[in-house]
């Protein structure tokens, strides 16, 4: 007969312990990486793409600037500001916050390349829930129309200040038709007018009997009225700056110089500190600090609860294992314990 086997407790012990050390491990990775995000998520505040400043209002970053401006400026892979509209999304050439402006390309439209070989285009349409509007400082100008469905008649002088004073006809005498920006002579013999959308639908009752078009913004600079502006390519959309006291405080560099944003969850205001993130401003002495708890850039919130329930389960399920650990002759060495 074989000898009898013989049960060693010690053996399960080590056998216990290394398993629970091995499951606390692969918790501690796994709920490492979201510690992380909430600790440094002020830093995911970017202040520049593609060379172009992003300043308050505006926002690349889910949670920073404001709300009102949210999910609407993109930052492409290859680092190029973009502007996310119902149309599609545009590149941004320049960004003002003196005279609060985007100044935007649509590759889609009519340039001097073109000449008179027309291609498809789109209109181009803004969001109108959104603080973005058309500037009145844009014109458009629409190619090879029919005239069987398009009033193309020209208009005195006036109009072109004072457009809305006028009615809606295409205007065929349109200066800028008559001094195409860069390429006076680039349409041969297409014709030409001028007219501002009230609207986009408007723009797409035009451009279903128009070849093309495109749009001409005028860019202020430093001279004497009335040479003062000067034509370019391009759609110039205006944008508001929302003052508050909370934000001004915020940025005080006397308080912190922190940046101004807002909760991805609840959409209120907070001021995104190195030290974590607070509901005023970074060096008020009668706040304290949350680094670790107030979820600001996307998902952080989540994230947060998801990395506090993983320690939770994990401290209860090794307390568990703990309570079931036998003890070899009532004495627990350091060969069966667990902590």
């Amino acid at each position: 007969m074989g000898s009898p086997s013989t049960y060693n407790p010690l053996a399960d012990n080590d056998s216990i312990t290394s398993w629970s050390c091995s499951w606390y491990i692969l918790v501690a990775i796994s709920i490492l990486p979201f510690l992380t995000l909430t600790s440094a998520q002020p830093s995911l505040c970017r202040t520049s793409c593609g060379g172009i400043p992003i300043n308050y209002p505006l926002g690349i970053d889910d949670g920073c600037g404001s709300p009102y401006y949210r999910h609407i400026l993109v930052c492409s892979g290859l680092g190029h500001l973009e502007l996310r509209t119902p149309s599609g999304r545009y590149p941004i050439r320049s960004v003002s916050y003196s005279d609060p402006h985007l100044l935007i390309t649509d590759p889609f439209m009519w340039n001097c390349l073109d000449g008179d070989n027309f291609r498809p285009t789109r209109p181009f349409s803004l969001d109108t829930s959104t603080h973005f509007s058309l500037s009145s400082q844009n014109d458009y100008l629409f190619f090879n129309c029919s005239e069987d469905q398009v009033i193309i008649e020209p208009k005195p002088m006036f109009c072109e200040r004072f457009p809305d004073r006028c009615d809606s006809s295409c205007d065929s005498a349109s200066y800028l038709c008559r001094h195409l920006p860069e390429c006076a002579s680039a349409l041969g013999g297409s014709s030409c007018c001028a007219y501002y959308p009230k609207a986009t639908e408007s723009l797409r009752l035009m451009l279903k009997y128009c070849a093309s078009y495109t749009s001409v913004y005028w860019r202020n600079v430093d001279a004497t009225p009335p040479d003062d502006q000067v034509p370019e390519y391009g759609i110039r959309v205006d944008f508001d700056i929302p003052v508050t006291t909370r934000c001004l405080q915020c940025q005080d560099t006397a308080k912190g110089g922190g940046t101004c944003g807002f909760d991805t969850q609840t959409q209120n205001f907070l001021c995104l500190c190195k030290e974590g993130n607070v509901t005023t401003y970074c060096k008020d002495p009668n706040i304290s600090r949350h680094s670790n708890r107030i979820g600001v850039i996307a998902g952080t919130t989540t994230v947060s609860v998801a990395g506090a329930i993983g320690i939770g389960a994990g401290i209860w399920y090794l307390r568990k294992v703990r309570a079931k650990a036998p003890v070899t002759h009532g004495v627990q060495t350091n060969e069966n314990r667990l902590f």
